[in-house]
């Protein structure tokens, strides 16, 4: 008996082998395993606004102002920022930015320096 796999869209565990595909019982969903793997491999890098993969302990460089809330002035296009932590979700990066303290930004808003 295979292993079982567990369909990706509706995360049934009724699934079967369908030649070099595996498909679902329950929602009919069809995928190659290799497909996805390598899918689920790209979406979890961090790339910044040029297309650079960025990397835990890269520095970055902010490319746009940037409101805070509850701070009087905005994070000014050009602010570096040191030693970066990349996280899961919506705030991929996690740091630390002088005069401001610990932030949580877009890897969109910023340029690998």
């Amino acid at each position: 008996m295979s292993k079982a796999v567990i369909c990706p869209k509706c995360k049934s565990e009724y699934t079967y082998e369908s030649g070099a595909l595996w498909a679902c019982t329950q929602c009919f969903f069809e995928w190659d395993p290799a497909e996805l793997k390598a899918a689920q491999e790209h979406a979890s890098k961090v790339f910044d606004a040029n297309g650079n993969e960025l990397q835990d302990g890269d520095s970055v460089v902010v490319i746009k102002d940037l409101p805070v809330k509850g701070m009087p002035r905005p994070i000014k296009a050009g602010t570096k920022v040191k030693n970066i932590r990349l996280t899961d979700g919506d705030h991929n990066i996690d740091c630390k930015i002088d005069g401001f303290g610990a932030m949580a930004l877009k890897s969109e808003f910023v340029k690998k320096a």
